[in-house]
Formats: C-alpha cells, sequence, structure tokens
C-alpha cells in the first residue's frame, strides 16, 4: 500500500517529513505486524515528534472523511494501521503538551478509556510541569481535568517554583489551593497563606 493512495492531504505531509521520521514510521509500521517484535526507539526527537504529530492528524482526518472520498475498504484499514502506528510511537515518547492534547482528543473520541487512563500515566511521568500548565489551559475540558489532575499530583516545591512564571503562576496557584483544601496538605496550606497575606500587602499600598 503507498501512501499516495491515502490522497493528496496525506501524501503532502508524507512528502514533506525528514527521512529520518519517514524510516522511523516504516520501521514501527513493520515491528507492530510482527508478533513479538520490538519496537526500535532510535531516530526519535522533537522534530519527529512534530513531523509525527502533523502526519497523525492528517491521517486522521482522512479517516473521518473517507467513506465519502472514495477509500475502499483495504485503504481504509490500511490507513488506520498508519495511524494506529503514528499514535504508539507518539504515546510511547511523546513530551510536550501539544501532542498529549492531541492523542487524548483522539482516544476520548474513540472512548477508549483504557488509553485515556494509559495516557493519564504517561503524562504524569513525562511531561514537565510547565507543559502540564500548558495542558491545563487546553480548550477540550476533558483534557483540561486530567491535566489539572496530573498538576495536583506535583509537590508543593515544584508548583512553587512554577509560581514564578507569569505565564504558569495562575494555574499553580490553583492547584496549591486544592492541595490545601482538597488534600488537607499542611505545606501547601502554607503556601496559599503566604500568597493570600502578599496580595493583601500588595492592595494595602
Amino acid at each position: 500500500m503507498l501512501i499516495e493512495e491515502f490522497g493528496a492531504g496525506v501524501a503532502s505531509v508524507w512528502q514533506g517529513l525528514r527521512p529520518a521520521t519517514r524510516s522511523l514510521v516504516v520501521r514501527s509500521l513493520g515491528a507492530a505486524q510482527a508478533t513479538g517484535a520490538k519496537v526500535q526507539r532510535t531516530g526519535y526527537d522533537a522534530c519527529s515528534e512534530w513531523e509525527l504529530s502533523r502526519l497523525l492528524a492528517a491521517l486522521d482526518a482522512r479517516a473521518a472523511d473517507g467513506a465519502s472520498a472514495g477509500l475502499s475498504g483495504e485503504q481504509a484499514c490500511a490507513l488506520g494501521q498508519v495511524a494506529e502506528t503514528c499514535a504508539r510511537v507518539l504515546h510511547r515518547e511523546a513530551r510536550s503538551a501539544e501532542v498529549f492534547g492531541q492523542l487524548l482528543e483522539r482516544a476520548l473520541r474513540a472512548r477508549d478509556f483504557t488509553r485515556v487512563d494509559a495516557l493519564a500515566d504517561a503524562l504524569s511521568e513525562r511531561l514537565a510541569p510547565s507543559e502540564t500548565c500548558e495542558l491545563v489551559r487546553h480548550d477540550n475540558h476533558a483534557v483540561r481535568a486530567i491535566a489539572h489532575e496530573a498538576l495536583l499530583q506535583l509537590p508543593v516545591g515544584v508548583l512553587v517554583q512554577l509560581l514564578a512564571d507569569p505565564v504558569d503562576a495562575e494555574v499553580a496557584r490553583d492547584a496549591l489551593e486544592h492541595q490545601a483544601d482538597e488534600f488537607e496538605s499542611e505545606e501547601a496550606r502554607w503556601v496559599v497563606c503566604a500568597l493570600d497575606a502578599a496580595d493583601s500587602s500588595q492592595d494595602d499600598l
């Protein structure tokens, strides 16, 4: 099956990939089709993440209009296999809020809650705190809720560091308030009280 058979949109994105990313997709697809084969993790980097994300978006868009756009059953099946391969690689390797948001939305649309849970676990392990804050501001309310839950699991000291960032400070403070109220964290309560006191002093000036 040739990528060109999936249509001009997918073919255009495929042609724009670096050879290393194309090779990664081909290797991963071959490993997925071979029982017990292990996927090599070489060749993945931030550029590959961005490129695979674009390819997955194009594949999913093509799948969405496949029934009315002339894909045969065999082509639709092959397209789904390539899309699933891209999603698996990203699931295993992604480090950005944008890609985690894409994967979570995709799993939520499919009502694949096992995958949603796995992505939530990976998010907590893999995303930098600032990236988690970015995901808390996602357009999708379900994605925001998942990211917020991950943020609540961060140590108080990490959230305090985020208070110095003007972009992430509001999200970090909200997480600290939840830790103080819902988790009854004395450390978080002390920080929130200190922040409230600082606000009051500022208002008095």
